[in-house]
Parts: C-alpha cells; structure tokens; sequence
C-alpha cells in the first residue's frame, strides 16, 4: 500500500472509533434520561399528594371556610 492508501486506513480506524464512542455515550445518556424520567414522574406524583394533603388540612383548619372570607374574632 502506498501512503495515501495507509492514511485513508488510519483516518477511516479512527472514525469508526470514534463513532463507537459516540453510540457509547449516546446509550448512556439515554438511560441517564430515562432514570431522571421516572424520578421526575414519582416527584410529580408525590408532589401531588402533598398538595392534596396540605389542601385537606388547610381546609380542616378553616373548617370549610373560604379563607378570607371568615369575620374577625371581635364580631
């Protein structure tokens, strides 16, 4: 092989390295997403049930009063 043909080889390794790196890093941040994916779904859904707590609670503490709507304490 002449040494352009042997710099064609060498460029063409080194891609093809690089490209298996990629598809690598690729594959890994993939499954990095979808780890944060279903945290993010199960942060959601307790968030919700906080939210959903914290409002039964306010409204026990109101006793089902409109909260601004109640009269002063001296009436």
């Amino acid at each position: 092989m002449n040494d352009d043909s042997q710099a064609l080889v060498a460029r063409v390794d080194e891609l093809e390295s690089r490209l298996a790196f990629q598809e690598d890093t690729l594959a890994q941040l993939n499954d990095v997403i979808a780890q944060q994916d279903v945290q993010i779904r199960n942060l959601v859904e307790r968030l919700r049930d906080i939210s959903q707590k914290y409002q039964d609670l306010s409204f026990d503490m109101h006793k089902g009063t409109v909260p601004g709507n109640e009269k002063p304490p001296h009436y």
